[in-house]
Order: structure tokens, then sequence, then C-alpha cells
């Protein structure tokens, strides 16, 4: 099918170094699209397809794209609805082969049957331009999600991806017997690398995920070996096993976390290279038998482990899984690193750090504080930016991440929070949200949550609850109120999450806690522009928005 592929664009006028746009949700038509367009030297360009129309359309546009994968009818009306002002668009291939009365559009059936026409007549030519592609030559261009922005193309070439792929396999060690389950978006350079092109290199099954909604199902249909997810999908399975329990009997709590107590006493033991001895290993059976092994099923019986990337993972969910025997290999990356720079390794992974560097990459730790990296994974510049490119990469090849981390003395690397998000009390402290912000995420009650207090006298935070949890909870409670706005200022609701978040602040240091809070009726999302494609929070955007709120949490408070 590849081969066709390449061959039906070459017929359609494909050259070498065409840019070539696909949206469309996760399936092996995508991957094939994807192996389809390099193999004919063209350049595959990754559009969510969360976006908008107009996010779409600013992408294809800059990224000049001559022809387009749409992968259903949702996505081809988008773009169908974008073809009047995409003048460099040829040819939009629908993979799913809905009709479109519409010159401009193909079905994938209809790519296909030109691609064999194309081959007999044109024998050795899928062959010859697969061989003749050089390290040099750029591959895909991923656009970073633009928290701060427009986003920018990262230009990354087979070089980058093919040594990303080779040193990560040293890590995360896969084969033939695996199979990965797919869900996070493809149009993700994390797991396009590592849940597509490395699954794919060691020759293991790739299952794609019906939906996000459907992963739990899906897992128990497919025993995966291996998966990667980012750290929301970990802690929300997290928060469902802990109101399970909270749920249960009192000899049910009381087995399940006597059992987390032996799992977390068993995995420091082996961490630190000690022997778990008779009593504790008697004990981590026992624990199995009656905890860990039902957990596991849940997660399809068969998973190896979990890779975790694209954003910290709170230590207290890395430690429980961990406690259980399943273990979260977090990871460290970004689109402009191919991506992977660091991953924690199955046999000793380190809870709370991202792992050493892989093999054949350097980091440094500026002066600063900034995590800085060097090697053939740093992509080759961002496309029609050469300013932009100039600012993260330096003279001497180091690309600035913007992130603030350190080395431990085995070189383990820790991530403290990126640069830019560093808040700096009125009183001269240094705080890093995202720690805070982790913690608070793996609560019930809480769905998404926004430090603040750059230059202010304390910290605060805006928070969106749970709102499944929270009306339930607030049904329970014999609450009446007649919409969210509503339940989010009643006394007793207040009362909770006063609770909550006191709880969850005892580890940090008092000029790190949140004093003051508002909860806010509306989630953050995509659609609103108060989310990346890639799930980050758009900082800037929600305290412009919320300017108002903010400044009544801090014109409040006059005692510091």
């Amino acid at each position: 099918m590849v081969e066709k592929i390449s061959c039906g664009l070459k017929s359609l006028g494909l050259k070498s170094g065409d840019h070539v746009g696909i949206i469309s949700q996760n399936s092996h038509l995508w991957a094939m699209s994807d192996y389809g367009t390099v193999c004919a030297r063209g350049v595959l360009v990754t559009i969510y397809p969360t976006l908008t129309a107009k996010q779409a359309k600013w992408i294809a546009q800059h990224a000049e794209c001559r022809f387009m994968f749409a992968g259903d009818k949702e996505q081809g009306e988008k773009v169908l609805s974008l073809l009047p002002e995409l003048k460099r668009v040829e040819k939009v291939i629908i993979l799913d082969n809905t009709p479109f009365a519409n010159e401009k559009i193909m079905s994938f059936d209809d790519l296909l049957i030109a691609g064999e026409s194309y081959r007999k007549e044109h024998p050795d030519e899928f062959e010859r331009d697969a061989i003749s592609i050089q390290k040099d030559d750029i591959l895909t261009l991923v656009y970073t999600s633009g928290t701060t922005g427009e986003p920018k193309g990262v230009m990354l070439t087979h070089g980058n991806l093919t040594s990303n792929i080779s040193s990560s396999i040293n890590v995360v060690v896969a084969d033939g017997n695996d199979v990965f389950l797919s869900f996070l978006p493809l149009s993700h350079s994390f797991e396009r690398m590592a849940g597509h092109y490395l699954a794919t290199s060691v020759g293991a099954k790739i299952c794609y995920a019906e939906s996000i909604n459907t992963v739990a199902d899906n897992m128990l249909e497919v025993h995966p070996t291996l998966m990667t997810a980012v750290p929301r999908f970990y802690e929300k399975v997290y928060a469902k096993i802990i109101d399970s329990i909270s749920a249960g009997s009192a000899v049910k709590k009381k087995i399940f976390w006597w059992s987390i107590h032996n799992g977390r006493k068993a995995f420091y033991r082996k961490l630190n290279r000690h022997a778990i001895g008779p009593i504790l290993g008697l004990k981590i059976k026992i624990a199995n038998k009656l905890v860990f092994l039902k957990l596991r099923e849940r997660i399809g019986g068969r998973l190896r482990f979990f890779v975790s990337g694209g954003a910290p993972l709170a230590s207290e969910v890395a430690e429980f899984f961990a406690a259980a025997g399943i273990y979260i290999l977090e990871g460290y990356g970004l689109s402009e690193t191919s991506p992977v720079i660091s991953v924690n390794p199955l046999e000793r992974p380190k809870i709370g750090m991202v792992g050493p560097p892989i093999p054949g990459i350097e980091v440094r730790i500026a002066e600063d504080g900034e995590i800085l990296t060097r090697g053939p994974h740093v992509m080759k510049g961002y496309f029609k930016n050469d300013e932009a490119t100039r600012e993260v990469i330096d003279n001497e090849g180091w690309f600035h991440t913007g992130d603030i981390g350190m080395l431990d003395e085995e070189g383990y690397l820790a991530i403290t929070d990126r640069k830019k998000n560093i808040i700096v009390t009125s009183g001269g402290k240094n705080v890093a949200p995202q720690p805070m912000e982790n913690v608070l995420v793996t609560s019930k009650w809480i769905e998404q949550v926004l430090a603040i207090g750059d230059k202010r006298k304390f910290v605060s935070a805006l928070i969106v609850p749970s709102f499944p949890n929270l009306e339930a909870w607030a049904k329970e409670q014999g609450l009446h109120w007649k919409d969210r706005e509503e339940l989010i200022c009643l006394p007793k609701v207040k009362d909770l999450y006063d609770r909550v978040i006191g709880e969850s602040m005892e580890g940090f240091a008092q000029f790190e806690k949140v004093k003051h809070y508002r909860l806010l009726a509306n989630e953050f999302t995509i659609e609103s522009g108060e989310l990346t494609p890639s799930l980050k929070i758009r900082r800037g955007i929600v305290e412009k928005r919320h300017a108002d709120l903010i400044e009544n949490l801090y014109s409040e408070d006059n005692d510091n």
C-alpha cells in the first residue's frame, strides 16, 4: 500500500521536497500516508484534527502545502471550506473515501488506482526515490502548539528521526512480540516517534484506539504490552482507582493501602539495589494476589510498561503505579529534538526524574538553570523563520530548550518547569508552578488548574472543578443550584475545595502554597483558544481573559 500511495502522489505531480498536509484522526491509513509521502521524497505536514478551520488554514498556508490528506467527511468538509483560500493546494485525498463533488477532491481508493498505474509505467521509480533519500533531507514539518504567539514549523530531517529512533530503542526496549496501543494524536511528535516509527522499526503490532473515550475498553480487547501517553491520562486513571477504593469497605481500603505501602517499599529497595528479603517478598506475593493482579488486568494484563511524555508526571502518580508493579517510564523531549532527549530505563526508573540522556545526545545545564542539548536529534530549524531558529540554536549547536532543570550525580535529568513559567513573587521568591499544578490535578475534584503569582505577593490559582464528581457530591449533600456558576459559589463547595487545596499543599514551602483561588464554571478548551492542540494551557490567554478575577484575588488580601 505504501508503494501505491507514493506512486499515486507522483502521478499527481508530487516532486521532491513538496509539502503534503494531513489532517486526520489516528488510523493505519494515517501511518501509510506518512510512509507513502516520505518515500516519494515529499514532506509530511501534520495538522491536528481538533484544530479549527482557521487554525488549519494558517498551517496549510504557512507550510505551502501542495497536496493534503483529510481523514473523513468532517475533515474533508473543513478542508473544502478552505480551498478558495488555499491557492497552492492542488488535490485533497479523502482517506475514508467519502464522496465530494469537487474536482480538487479525490478518494483514497482512486489514489491507489492511480498509483498502481503509475507503478506499472515506472517500475523502478519507487525504490530509486526511497534509496536516494539523504539524512539531511526534510522528512516532516511539525507545528509547535504555540502557548504564546503563532505556531512555528519545526523542520525535522530523516537523520533527526532515524537517530532518535535508534537511540531510543536502546532504552525503550521493544521487539516484534510487542503490541502498542496508539491513542495520542499522530500529529504529536511524541506519539509519531515512540508509538509509530519506533514500533514499526522493531516489527511490533500497532493497534489504534477508536477514540480517547474507548481506551479503557480497547486495552481489554488488544492486551497491549506497551503504551505511550501524557500525564493527564495516568492522573485520570489514578483518580478513578482512588475514587473506587474510597467507596469500598473499610477492610477493602485497609488491604489496598497495605498492598501499596509494601509495593512502594519493594520498589525503592529494588531501585537502590537492595534485596527485598523473604518477609517483604511474602507480603508482595499476597499483595499481588489480592490487589496488584486485578489492577494489571484492568489495563489488559500484559503491559510491560507505559511511557510518559509531553509534560511532567506527578511523582505521587508514578510512585503509586510503580508500587503495583506497573512502571511508567517518564521521558523528556520537545518537537524540536525529534523529540526524545532522555527517558528512564526500565531496570532503574527514578521517580520525579526523566532519566539520563539517550545515547548520542549531549545535555548540559546553563548558568541560569536552562537545559541545553546538542546532537543529531536537534531540528534543522523553523520553517521560514531564521530569526526564531537563531534564538534557540546557538553558534556551538546547542539547542536552548526553555526548560529549567538539573542533572543528578548519576546523570539523570529532572525538570523544574518552563523557564517562562517560573513565578517570581514580589518578595523575590522563585516558584515553579508545574509541581503544584501536577499535585492538584491528581485530586478527583480538580480537572484543570493554573497557578498565578508573578510579581505578586503570593501564589493563587484558577481552578476548573471536575464537574461530574462535584455535581454527584453536591446532590448527595442535598444542595440545590440552577447552573455551574451558582454551584461553585455555594459555601459547602468552597469548604470542600478549601480542604482539598489545603491537603494538596502540605508538601510545599509556605511561599509556594496556593493562598487564594477561584473556581471557574467553564473548562479551558482548544475551541476557546485556552488550550493548545496538545492540551497545554495557554497561560497568557487565560490570564488575560480572567484579568478582573485575578485582580480581585489579590485586592481582597491586604495582609501581606
